[in-house]
């Protein structure tokens, strides 16, 4: 079984010639089945324009489908208190299997009390949050607000709520590691490692990086296998972890027993 849990409907990459978005999500559904991908969950952006649809557009466009879920994106300058009202029905509803800050995109620390109502609300409905860390793919964003090391306070503070530390921190993924290690209660997904198709040194490189964050952090009930798509590619990022020399039951954690878990996926 494969669960894919941060994919976006936005107009990325292989959608960027794709405007509607029942057509995104076909284009969705057929990258699934071409690379045997059971469950997929959608991550709503951090602002709502034409080319990026809201949470209430994508739970509503998804309701014929049953292998996929919502994540739904919240931020202190694009959201108000109404919408995160909104979540919390549809979390009850069960539209709704986690939220994401996006730091660094949202120019603000994930530590910052702003933040705070969402880490009450993912704790009070028992769903993970997931935090952007790392490189951003826009331009506009800055850094120093996304290195995963912000996430121990986060973690320390709310011990309670999962969370899920995104694209590994990369480029910082040594900080990473240590969150993870440290945290019982921080996760991190794979994805979003690169944009497009892995070439043969950069693959060798994460492989390499992957490797050492299992052997410092132990056993993967952490890790969580993602894509990113359409800014990466699913056949890309599947022969990607082939080549991570893991047992089979370490696998299985990282491709859909995790996620399983920790999203409550039937």
């Amino acid at each position: 079984m494969i669960i894919d849990c941060h994919v976006h409907i936005n107009q990325y990459e292989l959608l960027q010639n794709t405007p509607s978005l029942e057509d995104r999500l076909e284009k969705l559904q057929l990258e699934m089945i071409s690379n045997n991908v059971d469950y997929a969950l959608i991550l709503s952006s951090y602002k709502v324009n034409s080319e990026r649809p809201s949470t209430k557009q994508i739970i509503d466009a998804i309701q014929k489908y049953d292998n996929l879920g919502v994540v739904a994106g919240f931020t202190i300058d694009n959201h108000t208190d109404e919408d995160l009202k909104n979540y919390k029905q549809w979390i009850k509803d069960g539209l709704i299997k986690g939220l994401k800050i996006y730091a660094g995109y949202e120019h603000y620390y994930p530590y910052d009390k702003r933040y705070q109502k969402v880490y009450d609300t993912c704790l009070e409905f028992d769903i993970p949050v997931m935090i952007h860390t790392g490189d951003t793919f826009s331009p506009k964003g800055k850094l120093r607000y996304a290195r995963p090391l912000h996430l121990d306070e986060v973690a320390v503070d709310n011990p309670e709520v999962n969370i899920v530390l995104c694209h590994l921190g990369n480029p910082w993924i040594q900080d990473a590691q240590e969150v993870i290690y440290k945290n019982k209660n921080v996760y991190a997904d794979i994805s979003g490692l690169v944009v497009g198709n892995f070439d043969h040194y950069f693959e060798k490189m994460m492989k390499e990086k992957v490797a050492e964050l299992i052997n410092y952090a132990g056993e993967p009930r952490y890790l969580l296998y993602g894509t990113d798509w359409p800014i990466s590619t699913m056949d890309s990022y599947l022969n990607f972890v082939a080549k991570l020399k893991i047992k089979q039951e370490y696998r299985d954690l990282l491709m859909y027993k995790n996620a399983k878990d920790l999203f409550k996926i039937s």
